[in-house]
């Protein structure tokens, strides 16, 4: 298959609301520089895992070691058409995570050139955090309960799903039983991971010898772009990550297709380490004024043409207490 920047995937997601609202009845917080979002009490978090910690512009020890150190590292990646990859003309990162990465930079630092980014692969996010590495990751990192004990997420700014890619002329449907006997890409330490550790539907697994740890069901890279390659080399059948970064890809190659449908619904949040409090509250400050129009300016610049039919951002949710 040849690789064409042609914009070619056509895909809409489903409504940009959290799943299970129905069944509450939540209270709305507002006030100065807080913004409208869905309140859901703390000691049911695992059951909320996108809820976060209210907006506020207050400065503590995380924000002050940004400030002291003059600019904001940020964890990103270079291999995702869209979101972020670095432009072959002009070697710069350029998508829709990148333009949320600088205008955190900028209500921080007032200059949005005051940042660092650090390209880290899938499965590496949570150590860079953990490890001072990177003071955020804003690398379409899905937020669910395993993660929220590793890290800190701010409220969600991306709704996703989980879907399968393939040739067109691939004989797989969709995340089911056509992928029996199937070699299947997924990258390490993403939530396709975990999902097809869960039911892979009999796909096989074949070593690539790249001395990655091995699974009798799975075949794993550090970035799906890399699933993306071994798909247009022959060496795996079909692909699982989130449909956000599928359609990029299929974009970039108008020889495979989205198959089925999403099988997950999943939110995108920023992610900081456990106990920087401080820093997660001024991101989601920052998000507040980003969902009222830069949000959307992003979206039509960088995805709206492969992720058509999005109304807006998830609206947020925040802790109580």
């Amino acid at each position: 298959m040849a690789v064409a920047c042609g914009l070619t995937a056509a895909l809409t997601l489903g409504p940009l609301s959290h799943s299970g609202a129905a069944d509450r009845t939540p209270s709305q917080v507002t006030g100065p520089g807080v913004g409208t979002g869905v309140q859901v009490r703390a000691e049911a978090a695992c059951q909320d895992p996108e809820a976060s910690l209210t907006p506020s512009t207050a400065d503590g020890p995380a924000v002050a070691a940004i400030k002291a150190r003059g600019r904001l590292v940020v964890g990103v990646d270079q291999s995702s058409y869209r979101w972020g990859y670095r432009n072959p003309t002009n070697r710069t990162l350029e998508g829709f995570d990148i333009d949320l990465a600088r205008a955190i930079a900028k209500d921080l630092l007032g200059d949005e050139e005051k940042i660092v980014f650090r390209a880290i692969p899938t499965n590496q996010r949570i150590a860079a955090l953990e490890t001072g590495k990177v003071d955020l990751v804003v690398r379409t990192m899905t937020i669910n309960c395993k993660r929220i004990e590793q890290v800190a997420f701010s409220t969600a700014y991306f709704q996703a799903g989980q879907q399968v890619l393939a040739p067109k002329t691939s004989t797989i449907t969709g995340y089911d039983t056509s992928l029996a006997g199937k070699r299947v890409c997924t990258a390490e330490g993403s939530t396709a991971y975990e999902a097809l550790e869960q039911k892979s539907f009999g796909a096989v697994y074949k070593d690539l010898g790249d001395g990655g740890p091995a699974d009798p069901d799975l075949l794993t890279v550090p970035n799906q772009l890399d699933c993306l390659a071994r798909l247009q080399m022959g060496e795996v059948d079909a692909v699982v990550t989130d449909n956000a970064l599928a359609a990029g890809q299929a974009a970039q190659d108008p020889a495979v297709q989205l198959k089925g449908k999403p099988f997950t619904t999943e939110y995108y949040g920023v992610a900081a380490k456990l106990g920087n409090d401080d820093l997660v509250r001024r991101v989601n400050q920052v998000l507040v004024q980003y969902r009222q129009g830069p949000w959307t300016a992003a979206y039509e610049k960088w995805l709206k043409a492969d992720l058509p039919g999005i109304a807006g951002p998830p609206a947020p949710k925040y802790k109580s207490g």
